[in-house]
Formats: C-alpha cells, structure tokens, sequence
C-alpha cells in the first residue's frame, strides 16, 4: 500500500458493510485527527485512502457504495468536501451540517459533481424535496421507529438507499433487509447461532488436512484427502492464487502449493480455507472479519522477521471468530484443532501472548478511538504501524472478494 506520514497522524476505526445474503459489500472507515489541534492534509488523505480503495463506477440505483467516511472532524469534513471524492466514496453528513441555505446550494453543488452524500441522523420526512434529491443513501438506526428494522412494507419504498446501524442480532439483520434497506453497518453486536451437534463435513476435512500437516504426514495422504472434496480443493486454490496475497507464479495444484509452503507453512493456509468455508450466510461476514483480523495480525508482526510468528499470529486472528460462526464453544474446537498453545491461549483468554493484539484489532472494528490508543501504546506500536496493518488487511480481502 502506499505509505504517508498521515498514517501516523490519524485514529482509525472500521465497519462492514453488509449486503443481503451476508455478502460484504463495502467498508465503512471512521477517522479523526489523533491529536484534535492537528489539520489534516486533507488532500493527501484522500490521495491515501483513494489509492487503497480504488473504484471508478458511479453507484446507481440500489447499489451499494465500496467506502462510507465517517469523518468524526467538522474542519476535515469540510476540506474533504472541497476536494473531488471519487464516487464510489461516501461522504456522511452528521444532522448538524443542514442548518443554513448555503449549505442547500452546496450540497446540491456536490451531487452536481456526482460526489455521494449519505445523510445521516436525520428523518427523511424534514427534508425538503429539493434537498433530498442530492444525497444518494441514508443511514439510520435500527430502532428508529420510522425508518429501522421495524418499519412497516406499507409505508411503500425508501425514499433513499438505506444503510441500517445497530443491528444486535441475526434475526434483526434478517429484519433489517425485510425493511427494504440496502446494506447494515457492521456486524450483529450478539450473533446468534443455533447450537450444532457437529461440524460440516467439509470443515471436517480441513481439520483432517491440519492435523497431516501438524505431524508432519506423508503428502500422498493430504493430497488424496484434497481430492475427496472437489469443492474444497478447488477452493483452496482460488484462495491461494488470490491477488490478495501477491504471489508472484501460479499455483495450479496442490502439490504445487505443498512444495513451495511446506508442511509447516500449509497451516496458514488450511486456517484461511477452514474459516472460507464455514457454510451459512450469517457466517459468511464473520469469515471475512476473521481474514481482516489474520491479516492485520500478520502485518504487526511483520516488523519483527521472524516469519514463523507471522504466521503464528494470522492463524489467531483467523480463528479468533470460529466459536461465533459454528455455534461451537472454543473449548469444544480446540479439542479438535491442531493449533499452537500460544494461539489456544490467546483466542480463550486474556493471558495469551496475542490478546492485547485481539484487543486491539476489537477496538478498531468498534472503532473505539480511545482504547485503539490505550492498548496500542501498551504494547509498544505506533499508530502508523496499526493503520498501515489495518488499511492492508481491509484492501486485501476486498481483493480477495473480488
């Protein structure tokens, strides 16, 4: 990704958007200045998100937009708004902004310019006609009686594509597309699974190729094991050969992928395909989350040379959510995983060597300005360093959804 000295001078926090069908169609970043005196280039932030989030297509209709700014700077939201945010950008505007009709004539002025406007906060029934013709999304709360989750199909279409935040559960994110909203923001603060007997039979393989890999096991057994699943081996290969991950050659088979990783390095690898391969829509968001955090993991590690904890430390960020998406306790999979002590400790504790690094990856996903700073500085990483970690993770498996 492109490096800046902004890195080092903004808190960033991030969302999901979600799309029907637990497709993951966008991000929602929320960014301040980390020192509230600072002004930002707002010019260069925008050439540095732009660069990591690129997009030429204009959204129509129903479409969902690729990036939201929350923007949590009046002063930075305004230069940002003088500049020229490509349009797959979408630049929130809190309630406090609408006052005045200057404001009216510019934002107008925007839309003319196809810069996306996404209202947020207000009720769509105080504004004007005119004016609403020049915002292309709302994002509202779920428990807005109105315009949430609850909103009757009698009160005929949205007036605009509808971003829903709030969602608690799996059944309100259900509820929330129901309402006729286009996408929710972030993910259901408590998901909700049925408890399950057991693991899908797929998983039940990968977890058999982990185990081969642990010990060691001879590769004409993990290759028959491959091809027993035509779907999963086909899988694995479009993980690996994804853009996401930068190789340099193709990988056509999995004996290639064998000889180049190694049984060692392989782990890493069968930790992506297992979560890849939870099945169900609630888990599919979740599976991404969990890359997003395997990646960013694996990025603060990277200063330290030591490959091994890299990857180490993906596979705790990687399966950091396993318990949420199967509906299984951690305790009960790590009776069936073949994971590092280290990685067990992490993922069912505060005591492992990698929760303070959960902790901070949590922060950023609830973007928690505050503890993105307590927790970073506990351990030692400059908050360029998170942003550059957290900025790669959600470029790469925005390439890897591609």
């Amino acid at each position: 990704m492109q490096d800046s000295p902004l890195l080092g001078q903004i808190l960033l926090g991030y969302a999901p958007i979600v799309g029907p069908g637990g497709q993951t169609s966008g991000i929602q970043l929320a960014l301040m200045p980390a020192q509230s005196e600072t002004r930002l280039d707002a010019a260069e932030l925008l050439k540095l998100l732009v660069h990591a989030f690129p997009g030429q297509q204009m959204p129509r209709g129903g479409a969902l937009l690729d990036v939201l700014l929350n923007i949590v700077s009046e002063s930075l939201l305004d230069d940002l708004m003088g500049l020229q945010p490509p349009p797959h950008f979408g630049l929130e505007l809190p309630a406090f902004m609408t006052s005045g009709a200057d404001r009216a004539v510019r934002f107008r002025e925007l839309h003319d310019r196809q810069v996306s406007l996404v209202a947020k906060g207000w009720s769509v029934s105080s504004l004007p006609e005119s004016l609403l013709q020049s915002f292309h999304a709302l994002i509202v709360d779920a428990a807005d009686v109105d315009l949430g989750i609850d909103r009757p199909p009698s009160s005929g279409p949205r007036k605009l594509n509808t971003y829903i935040e709030g969602v608690r559960s799996t059944a309100e994110l259900d509820l929330a597309f129901a309402s006729g909203a286009q996408g929710v923001l972030g993910l259901p603060e408590a998901q909700v699974f049925p408890s399950r007997a057991g693991l899908a039979s797929e998983l039940l393989v990968v977890i058999e190729l982990m185990h081969l890999a642990d010990r060691k096991g001879p590769f004409d057994q993990m290759q028959t094991l491959m091809q027993s699943d035509a779907a999963l081996g086909s899988r694995f290969l479009r993980l690996v050969n994804s853009p996401a991950f930068g190789w340099r050659v193709e990988v056509p088979s999995f004996a290639h992928a064998f000889l180049l990783l190694g049984p060692g390095r392989l782990m890493k690898w069968l930790a992506l395909l297992l979560v890849w391969s939870v099945p169900g829509e609630h888990a599919r968001p979740l599976s991404r989350l969990a890359v997003r955090r395997g990646l960013a993991m694996s990025a603060l590690a990277r200063g330290t040379g030591q490959p091994n904890l890299q990857d180490e430390m993906f596979i705790c960020g990687v399966l950091s959510l396993l318990d949420k998406m199967t509906g299984m306790a951690f305790q009960d999979l790590i009776a069936l995983l073949p994971i590092p002590a280290r990685v067990q400790a992490s993922v069912t504790g505060a005591a492992g060597p990698y929760a303070k690094h959960l902790d901070l990856l949590v922060a950023v996903e609830e973007a928690s300005f505050a503890e993105i700073t307590e927790v970073g500085e506990s351990l030692m990483i400059a908050q360029g360093d998170v942003n550059r970690a957290v900025i790669s993770a959600l470029a790469a498996v925005r390439r890897l959804e591609a």
